[in-house]
């Protein structure tokens, strides 16, 4: 499944948002983060042009790897690594995104990271455990989300999943690709 952004569906994200009471009148989510995310220009991510032959392996897995049931949006995420030959680093997204995410700069983002949140208030696995997916380049997160595997827009992504705290990103078992 793929997504776009453009003017409406971010209206239509900012009306979601409020129409839940997730939507504060400043901007800012009831939680303190902004309602929308976007990386700022002149600290873009790295395109899949310029990826290394390991980041583009991720990205081919990525789209091979089928989805799991359930909530299970790390398991897929490890589903995908280990297809690649990569050593297992089990955890949740909260886990992952506490050992493995420290970086909060689109300039810093590369093909390949693993992108989590420790939290998200739209299932109650997701409370507890955050959410995570992974970076494809040109502006794209692959994640496994109800079954589905999807393809979203960076900024939707990130807005979507950073209500409550602030996305960050990393590799993988701090296995640097690049």
């Amino acid at each position: 499944m793929t997504y776009e952004t453009n003017d409406e569906t971010r209206g239509r994200f900012l009306a979601a948002l409020a129409r839940r009471g997730m939507l504060g009148e400043d901007g800012l989510t009831i939680w303190g983060e902004p309602a929308w995310r976007h990386i700022a220009a002149g600290s873009e991510p790295q395109t899949l042009d310029d990826a290394t032959a390991a980041q583009r392996n991720v990205v081919v897995r990525a789209h091979a790897t089928p989805a799991l049931a359930g909530e299970h949006c790390a398991g897929w995420v490890e589903a995908v690594f280990a297809g690649c030959g990569l050593r297992l680093y089990a955890g949740d997204a909260r886990e992952l995104y506490e050992r493995y995410c420290h970086e909060g700069s689109g300039a810093c983002l590369l093909v390949g990271m693993i992108v989590a949140v420790p939290a998200a208030p739209y299932t109650p696995g997701a409370a507890r455990f955050g959410h995570v997916g992974l970076y494809i380049g040109d502006d794209q997160v692959m994640d496994c989300a109800n079954a589905q595997v999807r393809k979203l827009p960076l900024d939707l992504w990130l807005s979507n999943y950073g209500v409550q705290a602030p996305p960050r990103w990393g590799w993988y078992g701090d296995v640097a690709l690049a």
